[in-house]
């Protein structure tokens, strides 16, 4: 093992002390974080993002969730301590996703799909420990888990930057890659925000032509600075559908509404053989869809991405120059922060 200095025996963050309504309240909390392990390394954050996840989780929106809960799975920072068997040296710069842990035995971790592990999926926050606690996450000071799932940040790419990829970056690239995007291919975004935006920019890099749909032109100049090669406005179905009914080989959704109109404007927007792929995953059930509108085309969903999606990610983001849109803020505003992430619609980005 080697360390850089004193690691402390209590970390320290910003946490929920109870479920949260409109209006959140994150106190400071100090905790101690599980046994150090081999394979495990700790690192000084140095950057975390808000992601829409930390919002269901600290409202309980998806389930109940545990209280103190620090959340926060956009990590990057710097090892200062290092596990013999953690892959990596004191003074790496890493960064840790939605994910921190998997058995790595089964066969979906054997084939590179850690991500969709069914025996020690753990989650970043809130995720089960063996001693009975749970993990917290990156609104805090330290984070210690398995150097396995802590991903180096290349050259060239800011710590900054790097963190939203963790998390808004993979669970849009990932399927992006898998469902085929690419030259040749059309692409539509559903949703501009924070996934979004980095859908239509990964989108472009991979090669396809790509499209934001949007219930307005409101984000058509921010749309084409990020690549996109136009904006269809979906409350105008009826016109949309004219020119570009059966042109689309995936339609990415990264919001939600309970109104999405799936059956009648998305799946005939789809080639045969076409794919929607819905990665903003809300509170609610998903609208009923009629049998007929599926035939030939298929919706599905993504759950982030592995560890060797997020380096695919990272060489991708390098080369292409690929960047989340960000606002800086200290951890000590994180409060406030989160608070800044709530708008009359929730807190999905508008479809």
């Amino acid at each position: 093992m080697t360390i850089s200095n004193t690691v402390p025996e209590q970390f320290s963050g910003y946490a929920a002390l109870e479920k949260q309504g409109d209006t959140f309240t994150l106190e400071k909390h100090s905790y101690t974080p599980r046994q150090f392990e081999d394979d495990d390394v700790d690192i000084k954050i140095t950057a975390c993002g808000i992601c829409g996840s930390d919002l269901h989780v600290l409202r309980a929106g998806w389930g109940p969730s545990k209280y103190p809960a620090i959340v926060g799975h956009e990590i990057v920072g710097r090892v200062e301590r290092a596990g013999k068997n953690s892959g990596h040296s004191v003074g790496d710069i890493v960064g840790v996703g939605a994910q921190c842990n998997s058995c790595r035995q089964c066969a979906a971790c054997k084939d590179n799909n850690e991500n969709y592990c069914k025996k020690a999926w753990c989650a970043t926050y809130q995720g089960p420990l063996k001693n009975g606690e749970y993990t917290q996450g990156g609104y805090a000071d330290y984070y210690r888990c398995p150097g396995y799932f802590a991903i180096k940040i290349p050259e060239g790419l800011d710590q900054k930057v790097a963190a939203p990829l963790l998390c808004a970056g993979v669970t849009v690239f990932s399927p992006l890659k898998y469902y085929g995007c690419g030259p040749g291919k059309r692409v539509g975004v559903i949703g501009i925000g924070g996934l979004g935006h980095l859908g239509i920019q990964f989108a472009k890099a991979l090669g396809a032509e790509t499209f934001a749909l949007s219930t307005s032109k409101s984000k058509e100049e921010d749309c084409k600075a990020m690549g996109a090669d136009g904006v269809l406005v979906t409350k105008d179905a009826a016109s949309l559908l004219k020119e570009y009914a059966g042109t689309f080989d995936l339609l990415l959704g990264t919001s939600f509404a309970p109104d999405m109109p799936f059956d009648t404007l998305y799946m005939p927007l789809l080639k045969p053989r076409g794919h929607i792929i819905q990665v903003g995953l809300p509170e609610e059930r998903l609208p009923g869809i009629q049998p007929q509108a599926i035939l030939g085309k298929s919706i599905t969903g993504s759950l982030i991405g592995s560890p060797a999606d997020i380096k695919e990610m990272f060489e991708i983001a390098v080369k292409h120059d690929v960047k989340p849109w960000i606002q800086e803020r200290p951890m000590a505003d994180a409060q406030q922060a989160v608070q800044g992430e709530l708008t009359p619609v929730s807190i999905y980005d508008d479809w």
